[in-house]
């Protein structure tokens, strides 16, 4: 009775005067009290409108200019504005999982947003310097007194990793933004760092055709190249927004703890990205922060310094192999000449490149056993010197044109050398010594047939190799070989091929039906880079490396596994293991004698080859 009087009685709010109002119906008061709430709701759109768009956005437009949202972010889809109010710049289409609002991930992105380019533009105390040089660490101290927290607390039993490197890539910012952007141009960008990655949802694709305001749901795999380390997977969001004329950043953040369908996580991705400035040239300068909480339990005690120091996934490795990668698309693309051993037509260097990529792309999966194949893990022999530390999984293969059908088994293991990176793959990838590991080989040094240059480093390059033939009737045989180095790491990729097949693929033939079954080496520093040798120039340290074999041990896909073939395998891992050190003496000693003397100490790798 009270409110009724009230109502019958309204005193303006302005000048304190009665309201010469007349009766106002309780359906009206409603109204009213909805408009001031969508007022307050509109304001609130708008002011984080202003900072998603980097400029103000008046709430006041007229109705023709402003269609009224009947919740948070209704964002006008298929109307000609662009979401935020501002007409002619439409951002394509919006796709938020059910009961999340929109606007959480808006805040979620925006302060992802805020805390990357504060990280990637401050100093000291927030980031120690490494030593030599060396990558920076973040000062984690003066990070938690600095920055409020995205995502919550760090899970307890979680470890953290945060690491910032800065370089200078040959591609334009704009053109890496979209390549970041690009799920698939993404995984092709890093190949031995993600094994697959999707876009699951877009939010907002962006202004009057550009990649600004861009945000997105993504999953992705990412790996190191060893059976130790569990593959990380992560759900986040990855937002991208133009600073200036010639300033882009890219930032992710995950969405634990957001989404109920989201399941529990062993990582997390704190705001972590790059910001990216247009330089003279075609070049841009990059600076990458990388920022994770993960469960350190699920790694080998082998990798964990190198996983909490960001050498496994650290912003140096992003940085490295993108400058890799871009200076390999600059060489292709251009018209310098190559050392090529035959005439190979530029449609036959693609299809060869084509065929290398998707070799190293099957080893890398075999190594991690992720999910771009169904692999089944298999219990090894315990009282092996190895036990646990030796994976070995199979697949069956059918009705795919780029393998041989039937059963794949595949074994992978990690071991400590102290032997720098640089010195240890130069002889792995060298054709001349390959007489000394590989059966293949028969015996004598391989010839190179062909070789396209990947990059300034004759170590990147892709090359195809013929070994000595058994006899005077018998056909040799060719080897396809990939190989990769950085700063971070060093590759070596191998796949016996069909002679007819390569012929045709050199022709600028289909490469998808020739079949092949990659073996190889990954090659990780052990830690930060140290001084220089003074002997001869290399740097000091010892090297991870993982050796990774897929065989067919059965050539009927439904045929079952023989126990033998395991156990021989195993034995073969094992045995690699425990020559390891030999092998490291030999390679120490051969940096002064050519390595003339290694036959004797590296009979081991013959024994694997020949399996």
């Amino acid at each position: 009775m009270s409110i009724r009087d009230t109502m019958r009685n309204p005193i303006c709010t302005n000048c304190g005067g009665p309201a010469l109002l007349g009766e106002v119906s309780l359906e009206e008061q409603h109204l009213r009290i909805e408009n001031a709430r969508l007022k307050d709701e509109l304001d609130r759109i708008c002011t984080l409108a202003g900072r998603f768009l980097g400029k103000p956005v008046s709430a006041h437009l007229g109705a023709h200019h402003l269609p009224m949202p009947s919740s948070s972010l209704e964002l006008g889809v298929g109307s000609a504005t662009n979401g935020f109010g501002v007409p002619g710049q439409v951002p394509g289409s919006f796709n938020v999982p059910i009961g999340v609002d929109r606007s959480v991930f808006l805040e979620l992105a925006l302060a992802a947003m805020d805390e990357l380019v504060k990280m990637a533009q401050e100093r000291e105390p927030l980031w120690v310097p490494g030593l030599y040089g060396g990558r920076e660490t973040l000062n984690y101290e003066e990070y938690l007194r600095v920055f409020p927290r995205c995502i919550g607390v760090r899970p307890m039993g979680f470890a953290t990793e945060a690491t910032r490197d800065t370089g200078l890539v040959i591609i334009n910012g704009i053109a890496l933004v979209e390549t970041l952007m690009d799920a698939n141009r993404w995984a092709d960008m890093f190949p031995a760092m993600i094994s697959r990655t999707s876009t699951t949802d877009v939010i907002s694709s962006g202004m009057g055709g550009t990649r600004n305001g861009a945000l997105q749901l993504m999953h992705a795999e990412l790996q190191v190249l060893s059976p130790l380390v569990p593959v990380r997977e992560v759900n986040f969001l990855r937002f991208c927004k133009q600073h200036a004329e010639d300033i882009w950043a890219v930032v992710d953040i995950s969405i634990d703890g957001l989404c109920d369908s989201v399941a529990a996580v062993d990582c997390r991705r704190l705001p972590s990205g790059c910001l990216i400035q247009d330089m003279p040239n075609g070049y841009s300068k990059v600076t990458w922060v990388e920022h994770s909480e993960y469960d350190e339990n699920g790694a080998h005690q082998l990798y964990r310094n190198l996983l909490s120091s960001g050498i496994c996934f650290g912003a140096h490795r992003w940085v490295a192999t993108l400058q890799r990668q871009c200076e390999c698309l600059a060489i292709l693309m251009s018209s310098v000449p190559t050392r090529e051993h035959t005439a190979i037509t530029p449609n036959g260097r693609r299809s060869m490149l084509k065929l290398a990529q998707r070799m190293t792309d099957n080893f890398c999966a075999g190594v991690c056993a992720s999910t771009v194949h169904k692999w089944d893990k298999l219990s090894t022999n315990s009282s092996s010197p190895l036990g646990a530390d030796v994976r070995v999984m199979t697949r069956r293969s059918v009705n795919d044109p780029g393998e041989p059908p039937g059963v794949v088994l595949s074994a992978a293991t990690s071991v400590w050398l102290p032997v720098p990176p640089a010195r240890l793959f130069n002889f792995l990838r060298n054709e001349r010594l390959r007489s000394e590991w590989d059966i293949l080989s028969n015996g004598g040094p391989m010839q190179e047939m062909a070789h396209i240059a990947k990059g300034q480093d004759h170590g990147n390059c892709v090359s195809l190799l013929r070994a000595s033939a058994i006899s005077p009737d018998k056909s040799s045989m060719l080897i396809l070989q990939e190989t990769c180095i950085d700063a971070s790491g060093a590759l070596v990729v191998y796949a016996p091929v069909d002679i007819p097949a390569m012929n045709v693929v050199m022709n600028g033939g289909d490469s998808a039906y020739v079949a092949l079954l990659p073996s190889g080496f990954a090659i990780l520093p052990d830690g930060p880079a140290r001084n220089k040798n003074n002997d001869d120039g290399n740097v000091e340290g010892g090297s991870l490396l993982t050796v990774a074999f897929q065989i067919l041990v059965n050539s009927l896909p439904m045929a079952k596994l023989n126990v033998e073939s395991v156990e021989t395998v195993n034995n073969l891992i094992s045995c690699t293991v425990q020559r390891s050190n030999l092998l490291s003496i030999v390679i120490a000693k051969t940096a002064k004698h050519r390595m003339v003397e290694s036959r004797t100490h590296l009979a081991f790798w013959k024994s694997i080859a020949r399996w």
